[in-house]
């Protein structure tokens, strides 16, 4: 895994949004990593405008965050709001 991601950020991640280190399934935990990750990737790509592969992956971690955030909005409004507030998601 990438440097930035340890697995004590990991746990502490999915303690927050998850409810507990050990609920890495749930959907809020599985937001809040790939926000962890599109972040890190953007300021990569900020700095390496030419890595292709990087860019195509970061565009497949979006594309699967909002294929997620529309199942949460389907499924539950509430949560859905909370979680693009706590990430500052949305604008």
């Amino acid at each position: 895994m990438a440097v930035y991601l340890t697995s004590a950020k990991k746990n502490e991640l999915f303690s927050e949004f998850g409810g507990s280190a050990a609920n890495t399934g749930g959907t809020e935990s599985q937001v809040a990593l790939m926000t962890l990750r599109i972040n890190e990737l953007s300021k990569h790509l900020q700095i390496n405008a030419k890595d292709n592969s990087c860019r195509r992956a970061l565009l497949t971690m979006v594309g699967q965050r909002k294929r997620l955030l529309h199942y949460l909005m389907k499924k539950d409004i509430q949560r859905y709001r909370e979680i693009i507030e706590k990430l500052g998601i949305r604008k």
